[in-house]
């Protein structure tokens, strides 16, 4: 998303560049939503894509949520509705200059659409052939089974980090009981918890962390004190604490796949370098002392987005 959207100025190029590394390192997921950047990310992604092989990589794109010429959401419910589906998937099969997607998931719940409907029409998608498998974003525990119900389902994309650790609770008992894996974005927490936030950062309107609570006055200091006790653990461990914090994701679990939203070839090499990491049980106890469950202050998101969270429910 930060390529194309809500993290600030980005080089295409260097987006290109990025992904072209990440292929070439042998990362094989790659994560976009039709929204992010309004399309832009999507097509930025095709472009790269013409110097790859297609079959390398597994392409997971997330659909519903709607924005407005000047660059912001409508504050509207998701359109999952199985015409939007349809609708949807033919625009990005377009944009990414594919026949088909890997993972196609609602990327919000829509309450008045039921996720039968939803997750129905996907199921004639990917019967048709255009998607290969069915994804969720941002449910509970009660709407994963009743989607499971009508067919089957690979992933919940949910946030998951040490610094977000709600799924914990309902969400991944869930998940392990019905054999569904776990795609965790926002390890990082925007950038929080990558040891490189400067807290005099001065932040645009255009960018998310902007409105973010956990970046707030107040909340920043309290969650960069809990960065800097993990910054500690890394140093002890020869570490950077952007790689303590993905390989602690990592290490919840077989099923658990960290997403990294690296913009730079440079910030990616940092992150791969979490896949050479073995945190043993003294590591994660200090891990957990330095950042404990619930310590983060402030929401993951503003409450108005809270609030149209099924996740949250």
């Amino acid at each position: 998303m930060g390529m194309s959207d809500l993290y600030g100025p980005a080089d295409e190029q260097e987006s290109i560049a990025t992904l072209h590394a990440a292929i070439d390192a042998g990362v094989t997921l790659i994560d976009t939503g039709d929204f992010y950047g309004s399309g832009h990310n999507e097509m930025l992604i095709g472009r790269a894509l013409k110097e790859r092989r297609r079959e390398d990589v597994v392409i997971s794109v997330k659909f519903g949520t709607r924005r407005t010429p000047d660059g912001g959401f409508q504050p509207v419910p998701a359109d999952v509705s199985a015409a939007a589906v349809k609708d949807r998937l033919a625009y990005s099969l377009r944009r990414l200059g594919t026949d088909y997607i890997d993972i196609y998931r609602p990327s919000r719940l829509n309450p008045q659409i039921p996720v039968e409907e939803t997750v129905g029409a996907l199921l004639e998608m990917q019967q048709a052939g255009y998607i290969r498998h069915i994804g969720l974003s941002e449910v509970g525990a009660d709407t994963i089974r009743r989607a499971a119900a009508v067919a089957p389902i690979s992933d919940l994309q949910i946030e998951y980090s040490l610094l977000s650790r709600g799924p914990e609770k309902a969400i991944i008992p869930a998940l392990r009981e019905l054999g569904i894996g776990l795609t965790a974005y926002g390890v990082l927490s925007r950038g929080l918890l990558s040891g490189h936030w400067d807290p005099d950062r001065k932040l645009t309107g255009g960018d998310f962390r902007a409105h973010s609570p956990r970046f707030q006055d107040g909340n920043l200091e309290a969650n960069l004190r809990l960065v800097a006790a993990l910054t500690r653990v890394a140093e002890r461990i020869g570490a950077t604490t952007s790689q303590v914090a993905i390989a602690w994701v990592a290490a919840q679990g077989e099923d658990i796949v960290p997403l990294v939203g690296a913009r730079r070839r440079d910030r990616l090499t940092e992150s791969l370098a979490a896949l050479d990491l073995t945190l043993d049980q003294e590591t994660l106890a200090e891990i957990e002392t330095a950042v404990p469950a619930n310590a983060a202050a402030g929401d993951r998101y503003a409450a108005q987005h809270l609030a149209m969270l099924d996740s949250e429910k």
